[in-house]
């Protein structure tokens, strides 16, 4: 690359980073379009309520769920247009409304049967029931209560057989859109009794359904067939959604709640302001970090991750990825893995230079060297993420999409964006040493296989420790991990309170008034220090046990709807979730251990990455049992890229060893190779793990109090990592090689 290249490279990328970040923060044209402002959010953020129900019934038709989602979609969007209604599976039917404030209230009348009426034009009293008001539509004079009391109305929906949408062509060449009623015998003969009256007296009869007048007919014969229509200036659309309504209305199926899960409004937008500030925060300390660190090339790689960022949110507005609270993580985790990437590429070229190739081929070399470690690195977390994605519950696949384009777009930028700005910073001037770091004089390994028996003692000992506490927990009634509501089933409420109350002052206070709405008198409570949010969990509770729930917190604790979230999990749901997580990890363990052996090749190599990974696990698990902290689908989640980082840490030292042994020095001892491996690999592994924690540190901090757990958790499965890869993963295979020269020699004498 010519200087003059090299200063053109700077400025487009200066203005490619330019556009994305006015992309995010205004958008382009009239529609906005890239505008962070315009992402498609999940209901945690935007507010909203998100129910499961399942149709009762052995024999389920086709057109009998079509026509019950239709009915609940009118349903649904008469709260918001936005709200969705889809089935899901062979029988369960998900609504999903946003921005709501009422959940309760919306939940209840969404599944009601749609209410239709056949109603007279007078009454007994010869008074009229409804009339034309000054835009020239019918309305009702009285209440539908009132004109039930005085004998009004004569037909429901229980005297009709079906409802069908027709279309009939009329001699003027127009079509009218019809819906044709047929009645029950019961219903057909009250029909003609009463068409026969209104036709004698010159009278019209109205149509009522869900709230409105939809036709008001004038009756020009007595109706003998059993039959009637419903016409007016309706689009075939609304003919066929009107049919669709009325049959779902009649067919009489039976909706089982499996789930429920409303959202604060005010919850969300605090979490999205939160997690803003969450990931400025971990940028700015992230890119200050590399350039205290790596110098020049820390410069090149905070304009890297400066175009990650951007280009992140340009691609999940693209492809209208929903953005959930779990999806906010996802991104700032990215923004952590694109420095761990960066710096892998930094080792390498660090690692040429340490052998005196000058900086120019170092700088070719090192990305070369990099490059096996970061496909390892992308393709380990995304078999978790696609994992994830195709076995996870909504939330779960919210955050592995974005982790997927997360880590797509951050081995672009770290090959493409990095690659060309240090190239052009060197060729525009910067070529002294000075500019890339110094060199650290290689001293001797610490033996960290002479030492192995205090390493493997102290992660043995506070696995122990772990089970030791779930026994305890187990002995006092209490379960060896805290379970989410997801795997054990019931209710979870997070309140967010004005004042930051005391667990003595929510025991003494809150527990109590719940137990008395809920009769139940084992309420689980769950808080973060410091935090004013608190998550009571309960029995699976009814409609009207949440409405008092809320009521309640709103009555003696002036908690405003938008401050409770509520999430209900039935046992069947809960069941199929648990098995959905022993699915998920099967799979999960097989593909990981598939991609280690094609990638070794060594069956020692493969046995070492595994018992690794069952260390790193089981002592996330010892600090969940002492923390408490929740398990749920996103522990899982995190469980899972946890493995992922915990293969690749296991698979970068292993290739180190591969390297080294063959051009093994003759006479050198294989201890000293494997401590010189494991030396050689602190360094990177240290700093690509300490660029993850600073981000998680970030959100633990800033960000929402949900993502505190998941942030803490991370962070506690980093540091197991780091501490694996060093003391942990190459003892462990240096112990079964050993072993296996050992009996080879006892063979060959």
């Amino acid at each position: 690359m010519k200087k003059s290249g090299g200063i053109i490279s700077l400025i487009v990328i200066t203005i490619l980073i330019a556009l994305l970040g006015f992309a995010a923060a205004a958008g382009f044209g009239k529609s906005d379009l890239g505008a962070v402002k315009n992402m498609n959010l999940g209901l945690d953020l935007k507010g909203g309520v998100s129910i499961t129900y399942q149709v009762k019934g052995e024999k389920l038709s086709r057109e009998d769920m079509k026509d019950t989602i239709v009915r609940l979609q009118r349903r649904a969007r008469e709260y918001n247009a936005e709200a969705s209604v889809y089935q899901d599976g062979n029988n369960r039917i998900c609504i999903e409304i946003p921005g709501i404030e009422d959940a309760g209230e919306a939940a209840a009348k969404v599944i009601q049967p749609g209410a239709l009426y056949f109603i007279r034009e007078k009454d007994s009293e010869g008074r009229e029931n409804y009339s034309l008001n000054a835009s020239e539509k019918y309305e009702l004079n009285k209440t539908v209560k009132e004109l039930q009391e005085d004998g009004s109305i004569f037909l429901t929906a229980g005297q009709i057989a079906d409802a069908q949408a027709i279309a009939i062509e009329l001699d003027s060449g127009d079509v009218n859109n019809t819906v044709r009623l047929f009645f029950t015998e019961e219903g057909a003969e009250t029909l003609r009794q009463v068409t026969k009256a209104a036709y004698e007296a010159k009278e019209t009869v109205a149509i009522y359904y869900d709230g409105e007048l939809i036709s008001v007919p004038s009756v020009n014969a007595e109706v003998k067939r059993g039959e009637a229509q419903i016409a007016g200036n309706l689009t075939w659309k609304q003919t066929e959604e009107l049919a669709a309504s009325i049959r779902g209305s009649i067919s009489g199926l039976e909706l089982e709640e499996l789930s429920f899960h409303s959202f604060g409004r005010q919850i969300g937008e605090d979490a999205i302001s939160m997690g803003l500030k969450a990931g400025a925060a971990g940028l700015a300390i992230v890119i200050l970090f590399m350039c205290l660190v790596f110098r020049l090339q820390g410069l090149a790689s905070g304009i890297s991750i400066l175009a990650y960022t951007g280009l992140t949110f340009i691609l999940i507005n693209t492809f209208g990825v929903v953005l959930t609270l779990p999806g906010i993580a996802g991104i700032i985790l990215g923004m952590g893995m694109s420095a761990d990437a960066n710096v892998m590429v930094f080792a390498g070229i660090k690692q040429e230079r340490a052998e005196g190739k000058p900086i120019i081929e170092a700088l070719s070399s090192g990305f070369q060297r990099a490059r096996p470690a970061l496909l390892d690195r992308n393709i380990v977390i995304f078999i978790a993420a696609a994992v994830l994605w195709l076995k996870g519950g909504d939330t779960v696949k919210a955050f592995a999409q974005v982790l997927v384009i997360s880590i797509i777009i951050s081995l672009f930028t770290t090959l493409v964006i990095t690659r060309r700005v240090v190239y052009a910073l060197y060729v525009i001037g910067f070529q002294d040493k000075k500019f890339y770091g110094r060199i650290k004089v290689q001293r001797k390994s610490f033996n960290f296989l002479g030492k192995k028996r205090v390493l493997f003692g102290i992660p043995i000992t506070l696995a122990l420790i772990g089970f030791v506490i779930m026994g305890i927990n187990g002995s006092h009634g209490a379960d060896a991990l805290n379970y989410g509501v997801e795997f054990r089933g019931g209710t979870c409420t997070a309140v967010t309170f004005d004042k930051n109350y005391s667990f003595e002052e929510i025991g003494k206070n809150i527990v109590p008034l719940i137990e008395n709405i809920t009769g139940d008198n084992n309420v689980h409570v769950q808080k973060t220090e410091d935090t004013k949010r608190v998550v009571f969990r309960t029995k699976l509770l009814t409609l009207d046990e949440r409405k008092a729930f809320n009521k309640a917190m709103a009555d003696n604790f002036q908690v405003k709807e938008d401050q409770i979230t509520s999430e209900n999990i039935s046992p069947v749901t809960s069941s199929e979730i648990r098995h959905n997580v022993v699915i998920t990890v099967l799979i999960f363990t097989a593909c990981m251990l598939l991609y280690v052996w094609f990638r070794l090749r060594d069956i020692r190599f493969v046995i070492c990455t595994g018992l690794t990974l069952l260390h790193n696990i089981l002592l996330v698990l010892a600090f969940c049992a002492v923390s408490r902290i929740s398990a749920d689908s996103m522990f899982i989640a995190c469980m899972l890229i946890i493995a992922g980082c915990s293969i690749n840490a296991a698979i970068i030292i292993f290739e180190r060893i591969r390297e080294e042994m063959k051009a093994r020095r003759e006479g050198e001892k294989f201890l000293v190779l494997v401590n010189r491996c494991i030396a050689g690999t602190v360094g990177r592994n240290f700093y690509t793990s300490i660029v993850i924690l600073i981000t998680m540190a970030a959100l633990y901090i800033l960000g929402a109090d949900s993502m505190k757990a998941i942030s803490l958790l991370l962070m506690v499965g980093v540091i197991c990592v780091i501490y694996s890869s060093m003391c942990i993963t190459a003892p462990l295979w240096y112990e079964s090689r050993v072993k296996r020269d050992i009996v080879k020699k006892r063979e060959e004498t």
